[in-house]
């Protein structure tokens, strides 16, 4: 079975371990006067709390990461960090136990109540022969003025060693930070087939302006060299809309034992010996090879050859959205190990990764050149080069030569249409094989905003009453497709079909009945997926003798998109889209037209287009709307000016059709009679 790239550390040479003096995490800290009376924080006006200190020692030489917490509880939000819990995992190559867990709970008095319960231990998931926990507990006594302060351990095995990473900024504002490492100083060797020996240590800083790594030596006959940052008046993560993942921006220091002294001596050997363990798993092998010959011809083209087989990858199970099965129920259907592509097409099931392995295995099998790429999923974090570590690659995508030219495929994204990438694929780095090796992604194609497009259609009919009978058509393209049949295989089509209804309860107006009819193209992923809907009730607010009804009904409940006036982050959509209204209304003869928006556009550079166009006739209105993103990152710098481009075309999209009542006497007499 194949497996991301994990490598583990073990000793080689056995030098005594230097013994360090109790580190300040394991002491208590008398609280301030000032400390005890504080109601806030001037930085983070209204925050539930605030960390007076936060630190993290590493000892590898005791195999042990030291946590310290002092956290003061500023209004009722805050009681909830009085309820700790501490993750860990247990997996047959290693893992944590949380040791000398301890305490305590101090009021704004300074009265002291010690904790004196025991953690309980909760399984948060189990998959692939790791064990996913936390130890849980809560803090006694916990009231609004409290300073919270606990402490804990994390050990690991006396054979493993583990590098540090230093997540300095949280979700709340934090005074003072204290982060120390103490590597070892044994010989290391890289666990795995790929065995090297490892004798430097690298890491990857993302700090603010004046603050750095600091390198010394401990005290001692070895001279161990020591690292350690200490910080303070950190201000929380940033939470703002459409920011790009928070992981690849907060502050932090990534570190690592390495084998290579340089960037691209890391990405050259590593490359090469992923490239080689993913080749001999993928082969092809003979059941591959059959199974190619019985599923292409000879008179196909290489066009027609790769649909049959991307096709023939999409139709077997994804177990990453399905369930993993375990070896007992492997072995029970007379399966054994997974060991190469021919055991995955033999399962007729597989992860993402395995599948698109598999793919790439029959494009070599039917004659074509054909690559495997590891890249980063967009939706957690983004490729950095610098940072020197596999575990960052998240999913692999197939890289296929046809007629010259490389086009990527996504396979192991279930439904994702042939020749297209899943969204959190597009624009990434990361690594990829070569005829000749291997080489740095620099990024993935981007998707047009053509490629993922929304269709609303609404044709409605309206009582002398006001009230509303007619169908709305919900059409999905691309990116906002996949998303749906996905969940169809997580869930099930009564479940997506109850999600569908949901969703377009969120846009229309408040007061309708909405009934899902029908549902096309569920599985059909090279066709738009459709969902069909009848609305009955009341669009409209009456004031006297006129009816307002919502221009676009399909905005009707849309929020101020950027609310805020400054911006720290860079502005981040997930994929460039489009999106087409199309909304007409027939009224009876008790109702006439007063007005109607008037048609307008707007444009944002040569990155967004906005236009409404609107229409009427005797008895009936019809509104177009139209909205084309065609990019996904923006710098701060154009903030104000895309922040008011979107207040502009929202309060469009809230102008109103205004219906007035005509008095029997004034109403037109109705044709024929």
């Amino acid at each position: 079975m194949t497996r991301k790239l994990s490598r583990t550390l073990l000793v080689v040479s056995f030098f005594a371990a230097l013994l360090t003096p109790i580190a300040h995490a394991d002491q208590w800290t008398q609280p301030t006067p000032e400390e005890l009376s504080m109601t806030s924080q001037p930085e983070v006006p209204g925050a539930p709390a605030v960390y007076l200190y936060r630190e993290q020692i590493t000892q590898d030489n005791l195999h042990v990461f030291k946590i310290y917490v002092r956290l003061k509880v500023l209004n009722e939000r805050g009681k909830d960090f009085g309820n700790v819990e501490l993750n860990y995992f247990n997996s047959e190559d290693g893992g944590y136990t949380v040791n000398d867990v301890a305490g305590r709970t101090i009021h704004p008095d300074g009265t002291v109540i010690p904790f004196t319960g025991k953690p309980y231990e909760k399984l948060i998931e189990k998959s692939h022969g790791t064990s996913y926990m936390a130890k849980v507990f809560s803090m006694p006594s916990v009231e609004v003025g409290s300073i919270i302060e606990y402490r804990y351990t994390l050990r690991y095995g006396d054979h493993h060693y583990f590098a540090p990473d230093w997540y300095i900024q949280s979700n709340l504002f934090t005074r003072k930070a204290h982060y120390l490492w103490e590597p070892t100083d044994r010989t290391l060797v890289t666990g795995g087939k790929h065995e090297q020996l490892t004798n430097s240590i690298s890491w990857t800083p993302i700090l603010p302006a004046g603050t750095v790594v600091q390198q010394s030596r401990l005290p001692g006959d070895y001279g161990h060299l020591s690292f350690e940052v200490n910080i303070q008046n950190v201000p929380p993560a940033p939470e703002e809309e459409f920011m790009p993942p928070v992981s690849s921006f907060t502050y932090r220091v990534l570190f690592y034992y390495s084998a290579y002294r340089t960037m691209g001596e890391f990405w050259k050997n590593e490359g090469k010996f992923w490239s080689e363990d993913q080749d001999k798993f993928i082969g092809p092998g003979h059941a591959v090879d059959a199974a190619v010959q019985q599923l292409t011809a000879a008179s196909d083209s290489p066009d027609q050859k790769l649909r049959k087989l991307y096709a023939a990858v999409q139709q077997m199970e994804n177990t990453d959205l399905t369930r993993a099965h375990s070896t007992a129920e492997e072995k029970s259907q007379g399966l054994g190990q997974i060991h190469n592509t021919d055991d995955i097409l033999t399962r007729k099931r597989g992860s993402s990764d395995q599948l698109t392995e598999l793919f790439v295995a029959m494009a070599r099998a039917a004659g074509f050149k054909s690559y495997l790429a590891s890249v980063t999923n967009r939706d957690n974090h983004l490729f950095l080069a610098s940072y020197l570590s596999l575990s960052q690659l998240d999913d692999y995508l197939a890289i296929v030569v046809v007629d010259g030219k490389e086009v990527y495929f996504d396979p192991g994204s279930h439904f994702c249409p042939y020749q297209h990438l899943a969204w959190k694929h597009t624009a990434v780095g990361g690594l990829r094989q070569t005829e000749h090796g291997t080489e740095l992604l620099t990024a993935t194609p981007s998707e047009s905003y053509n490629s993922s497009r929304i269709q609303r259609v609404a044709n409605l009919t309206m009582d002398p009453h006001g009230l509303i009978t007619g169908t709305v058509y919900m059409t999905y393209i691309g990116a906002p497709a996949l998303r749906w049949r996905q969940l169809s295989i997580t869930g099930d089509t009564t479940s997506v079909g109850n999600d569908l209804r949901t969703s377009l309860e969120s846009q229309l107006p408040h007061g309708l009945d909405i009934k899902l009819i029908a549902i096309d193209k569920l599985a059909d992923y090279e066709q738009p997926l459709v969902a069909r809907f009848v609305v009955t009730g009341s669009i409209g607010s009456s004031t006297g003798k006129r009816l307002l009804i919502p221009g676009d009904l399909f905005e009707a409940n849309t929020t101020t998109t950027f609310p805020h006036e400054k911006r720290e982050i860079p502005i981040y959509f997930h994929y460039p889209y489009r999106t087409l209204d199309a909304i007409r209304i027939t009224f009876p003869k008790s109702f006439a037209l007063e007005s109607l928006p008037k048609s307008d556009s707007f444009r944002f550079q040569q990155y967004a287009a906005y236009s409404l166009n609107t229409e009427s006739a005797s008895n009936s209105v019809t509104i177009r709307r139209d909205f084309a993103l065609a990019d996904v990152l923006f710098p701060t710098t154009d903030y104000p000016a895309l922040r008011t481009y979107y207040n502009q075309f929202e309060a469009k999209d809230q102008e109103t059709v205004v219906l007035k009542a005509v008095p029997e006497a004034d109403q037109p007499a109705t044709s024929g009679n």
